[in-house]
């Protein structure tokens, strides 16, 4: 009510300020009208007399009709004019008390929030709820797709908060729409899957699998599916399998893929060795090649190594790169010709020998 009360005292000061000037305005043009004319002439005559230019007695008729005139002006004005003057005044008063607060109110009300409650100071610092924004957005996504059951861009934006969330079912039903209504790919195919195991409990069922068969059908690189493929091998007893998955996965890779250490730890854990180290202008020329191009060169490049070291047989670490990488290949009799040669190479030297064996031993060899 103070508020109000507040509102209504600033009106009538802004109505005043406006009015106040226009009252002094039409007693100014009263003044600069007919009679200050005639009060000219009066004075015009009192310098004729004073000149010698009229005599006496014109100049005294003169002045009888000049004040004559001088009256009937005055009360001219003063009469109907100033009476005009007066009620028109009277009606912009009127008009601005009564009209102004009037149109005011019938604007704020349609459009501003006279039932909004108080915000006190304190509530505004309040930290907000950061849980409660985010669970209202999924809601009023959720809404708006249940109006707007094809629209494959909200599936799209639904589908990996779902996932965040915990609720895999849903998710797997955001995944199936997006694809239905935004168009099949190999990233909403591995989505699809993770979502599939996720919801069995990160077991990869032949469900899952199929999605990620399909997301490698579209994209033979696509890693999401193949590393969930390796991990489908491996749930299936099939660790040589998944150790060649991941293996291939690894040879692909760029030096500074962020999922390089999730496949090397998945492929330490089916007791796999990763693959021979290769220099960056060589991972650079592999990843455009195929397989065949790919093994090919990784076997020049180890030929290479064997070569150098029957030359110079002082290098543990070559020796050790040369052995892991004949176990990566799948040469096993290489593998153990090599470790021969190493320890005959180092044999006079203790403490290469030592560090030798300690190599052996990281690669799952007897030292």
């Amino acid at each position: 009510m103070t508020l109000w009360f507040v509102f209504a005292l600033m009106t009538v000061a802004a109505i005043f300020a406006v009015l106040w000037p226009l009252s002094r305005g039409g007693r100014a043009q009263s003044e600069g009208s007919e009679a200050a004319v005639y009060k000219d002439q009066l004075s015009e005559i009192e310098r004729d007399v004073a000149n010698g230019l009229i005599g006496s007695s014109e100049a005294e008729a003169a002045r009888v009709e000049i004040s004559r005139r001088l009256l009937a002006a005055r009360d001219s004005q003063h009469g109907p004019l100033m009476a005009s003057n007066t009620g028109l005044r009277r009606s912009a008063a009127i008009l601005a008390l009564v009209g102004l607060p009037i149109l005011a109110v019938a604007i704020y009300l349609p459009l501003g929030s006279p039932r909004l409650g108080d915000f006190p100071l304190a509530q505004r610092a309040r930290a907000p709820d950061v849980a409660q924004p985010f669970d209202n957005l999924v809601a009023q996504v959720e809404a708006h797709l249940e109006k707007n059951p094809t629209d494959g861009r909200g599936w799209n934006v639904l589908a990996p908060v779902l996932s965040r969330l915990g609720r895999h079912d849903e998710a797997v039903r955001a995944y199936r729409n997006s694809i239905t209504y935004s168009g099949d790919s190999p990233e909403r195919r591995s989505n699809l899957g993770e979502a599939l195991a996720a919801a069995a409990g990160g077991v990869v069922t032949a469900e899952a699998k199929v999605e990620f068969e399909r997301a490698v059908a579209l994209n033979a690189d696509e890693v999401k599916a193949r590393y969930y493929l390796g991990l489908a091998a491996e749930q299936d007893g099939r660790t040589g399998e998944a150790a060649s998955i991941w293996r291939a996965m690894l040879a692909k890779a760029p030096p500074e893929a962020p999922w390089r250490p999730l496949v090397q730890a998945a492929l330490a854990r089916v007791g796999g060795a990763p693959a021979p180290a290769l220099p960056n202008e060589a991972m650079a020329a592999a990843k455009d090649m195929n397989d065949t191009d790919r093994d090919e060169m990784i076997r020049g490049m180890v030929d290479r190594l064997a070569t150098r070291l029957k030359q110079n047989g002082d290098d543990v670490e070559g020796w050790l790169r040369l052995v892991r990488a004949y176990m990566v290949m799948g040469d096993r009799d290489k593998a153990i010709s090599a470790l021969a040669n190493a320890r005959q190479a180092v044999a006079n030297d203790a403490e290469r020998l030592q560090r030798l064996n300690e190599g052996l031993k990281n690669l799952g060899l007897d030292g």
